[in-house]
């Protein structure tokens, strides 16, 4: 943001731009919008729009226009009061304040997390990443008009917040009537789902979403490395089995293998039996 003198000298003419003093672009990835912070805009100021922006200029409420790409002179009804009448009339603020808003146009990365419960209401923990931008003037309108500022900002995080729940029911509205095992297998459905119900939300806010990405699994960690262990062909008693025999030869168990097949650990090629006192006897 950089701000020059007039003529006069009395009063300053601003370039309004998202470029600060060094020329960093405060519009980050993860900025879906950005309101100048200084409303004293007065005519004759300088509205510079980058190529991966839009800006919307408001005057108490009321939008005064829509801009897109390039360098634009504002004019204003605004007539600069000075001395006694602003002291007077309006507490020495000028009756007129302006607002110039940032909106991105590139695409931004959204994530939600959350969990889910599957048909035997076993938790499921999923992770939602997708893309959204604002393509147009008219939606770059709708998002200013829709949904408000947390401050000068709104960001990806907003976004996702408003987005969560709606992303949590469609996922829920498959999972919970979906075995743990099979929700693999439905996973297409369950991102297709995802994106039609995150699409039409979002929409509402002129943001256009570009594409969807979908992890789910177990939230046990011994759940998922049984289902697998499934995914190579093995019954249900088998995978216990093998998961068993693994967590065993983790701890450097030498009877790790026959835990794996089932089978008895013999020592010497005879096989150890307890008596009741817990003494054992060998060979016999």
């Amino acid at each position: 943001m950089s701000i020059m003198g007039n003529s006069g000298g009395a009063l300053t003419r601003q370039v309004i731009t998202t470029l600060d003093r060094d020329g960093k672009d405060v519009m980050g990835p993860k900025v879906v919008a950005w309101k100048f912070p200084d409303e004293s805009i007065t005519s004759g100021s300088l509205l510079t729009v980058e190529s991966n922006h839009f800006a919307v200029l408001k005057s108490r409420g009321a939008v005064l226009n829509v801009y897109e790409t390039g360098q634009y002179p504002i004019t204003t009804p605004d007539k600069p009061i000075l001395g006694s009448i602003v002291q007077g009339f309006f507490g020495g603020q000028s009756p007129w304040q302006y607002e110039a808003i940032f909106v991105q146009r590139s695409k931004l990365r959204v994530q939600n997390s959350g969990v889910a419960t599957s048909a035997e209401m076993a938790e499921m923990v999923y992770q939602a990443d997708y893309y959204i931008h604002v393509d147009t003037k008219d939606e770059a309108l709708k998002l200013v008009t829709h949904m408000p500022f947390d401050g000068h900002f709104i960001t990806t995080d907003e976004v996702a917040a408003y987005a969560g729940p709606v992303i949590e029911q469609a996922i829920n509205q498959i999972v919970q009537v979906t075995p743990m095992e099979q929700i693999n297998e439905r996973v297409h459905d369950i991102v297709e789902l995802c994106k039609q119900h995150l699409a039409d939300f979002l929409g509402v806010y002129g943001i256009l979403l570009n594409d969807l990405k979908l992890l789910v699994m177990p939230r046990d960690e011994r759940m998922r490395e049984l289902i697998s262990l499934r995914a190579f062909g093995l019954t249900p008693m088998e995978a216990v089995r093998y998961y068993t025999a693994l967590k065993m030869a983790e701890k450097g168990l030498v009877s790790a293998p026959n835990a794996a097949v089932g089978q008895p650990f013999q020592i010497g090629g005879a096989l150890g039996t307890f008596n009741a006192g817990g003494m054992t006897d060998l060979g016999k």
